[in-house]
């Protein structure tokens, strides 16, 4: 097991002379920042499923946390599916299948520790479930309103697609929640941020190649259409060429060397995820 994180400690006091003390870091700063670091290190591996934590008094000395901190941070822990906690046994780690993959920060988590293949399968697969009913329901239920937010996410995407202006990746997954929303579906709408995020993921591999983004902005465009004239076959089935445009991009950095798998800012600003064995 790892001996240590990195230091999270308050800023030193200052002396009575110093005129500028610096502020305190606010709990819920410390908080975040502890959470951040377990579930980073348990997503990544550095604690495997079945085997423990540090001793709490452990873990406050290697985070230079109180153990309210660590104990709040645990509770998350186990609410997004990470650890399980009882007596004599500590905190454990559960196995993958039992963590909450809806969670925004579960994801954000395996997004930094690497993206397999595997967890790119299900993502597919679960866009493949979701998606083309949901924008059956946008196509019939859609608001003037909600179709010009489609809008205006679509014309974030052409112009970071064709003229390198703003962020590809934040539009497009703006456009897609927006089809979620206008589903009218309270479940796929309270569902949408977790979709959002795991989509944001698929879409930071997806465009790595080279003719992802702007290749796929006609059939964007056919969703959007097939919404706002109400055509739910037109917008389903464009939808489904998207889902299997981004397959093929997918395939294609998939089947790169791993050597060619680096940062780009082609169509976006954010740094694409590093593709994991």
């Amino acid at each position: 097991e790892p001996s240590s994180f990195p230091s999270l400690r308050l800023p030193p006091q200052p002396s009575p002379s110093d005129p500028s003390p610096p502020p305190k870091m606010p709990i819920q700063n410390m908080l975040g920042s502890t959470l951040t670091l377990l579930g980073e290190a348990i997503v990544a591996g550095r604690y495997a499923p079945g085997g423990g934590l540090p001793p709490e008094p452990q873990l406050c000395e290697q985070l230079g946390v109180s153990r309210t901190v660590v104990r709040e941070a645990i509770k998350s822990l186990c609410a997004k599916g990470l650890v399980s906690t009882g007596p004599k046994v500590g905190t454990r780690v559960l196995s993958r299948e039992s963590w909450n993959w809806f969670d925004p920060q579960v994801v954000a988590w395996q997004s930094k520790a690497g993206i397999t293949p595997g967890f790119l399968r299900d993502l597919q697969e679960l866009r493949r479930v979701i998606e083309p009913q949901a924008v059956r329901l946008a196509a019939l239920r859609a608001t003037p309103e909600q179709v010009q937010g489609m809008r205006e996410a679509f014309a974030g995407m052409k112009a970071a697609a064709l003229h390198g202006v703003g962020d590809y990746v934040a539009h497009d997954v703006r456009f897609h929640a927006a089809l979620f929303q206008a589903s009218g579906n309270v479940l796929i709408v309270q569902m949408s941020k977790a979709l959002s995020a795991l989509l944001q993921t698929s879409f930071e591999v997806s465009t790595q190649s080279q003719e992802g983004p702007a290749g796929s902005l006609n059939w964007h465009e056919d969703v959007l259409n097939g919404v706002a004239a109400h055509d739910a076959d037109a917008a389903q089935a464009a939808i489904l060429r998207i889902i299997d445009g981004a397959q093929h991009d997918i395939d294609h950095v998939l089947s790169a060397p791993k050597a060619k798998v680096k940062t780009s800012r082609h169509a976006h600003s954010k740094p694409v995820k590093r593709i994991a064995a």
